[in-house]
């Protein structure tokens, strides 16, 4: 419980102080000058997604911790890095992305429009699914697992980045 703490103290403060560059940083820029995101910004290398991540947006990323990745069952990060899963990686990545700025404010109002819940399309291709657990906003992937937003808002040049607890998954 401390670790968390400690962990999401740290992300709240690097965040806020990311915000006021937020005009010159783009996503890949906020994320490699957040230690949190260390894994999320080698996978994005890895897929070769940088570029793409850089570009005009806007876009809305769902940004696994370090944390997050940790979680995954034993080996699977370093499973995915290796060049023959290039394309699996890619498609988990890209899970991660929705096309378009959504905040915090943006996402919870659709959830309360649309009777508590949303679907958005991912650059993947499939749809993940947004709820609200009291205050908190709910990710549902296409496998049924949940992630809850950590910290929301992270500005950048090309979007806004949200950092969630676990990595989702598209089919």
């Amino acid at each position: 419980m401390k670790k968390v703490l400690i962990t999401l103290t740290t992300m709240a403060v690097l965040t806020f102080s990311q915000a006021a560059n937020a005009q010159d940083k783009d996503i890949v820029d906020v994320a490699v000058s957040n230690d949190n995101f260390s894994t999320l910004v080698a996978a994005v290398k890895a897929a070769g997604l940088v570029d793409a991540l850089k570009g005009e947006g806007p876009f809305t990323v769902f940004a696994p911790t370090n944390d997050a990745f940790g979680n995954l069952p034993k080996g699977t990060v370093e499973t995915l890095l290796k060049p023959e899963n290039k394309d699996q990686l890619t498609a988990i990545l890209t899970y991660h992305v929705i096309a378009g700025k959504y905040t915090a404010k943006d996402i919870v109002a659709s959830i309360k429009a649309n009777g508590g819940g949303f679907m958005a399309k991912t650059l993947q291709g499939d749809a993940i699914f947004g709820s609200l657990e009291g205050d908190k906003v709910i990710l549902t992937d296409q496998k049924g697992n949940k992630s809850t937003v950590l910290i929301a808002d992270v500005a950048a040049s090309n979007g806004v980045i949200h950092a969630i607890e676990a990595v989702v998954m598209p089919k």
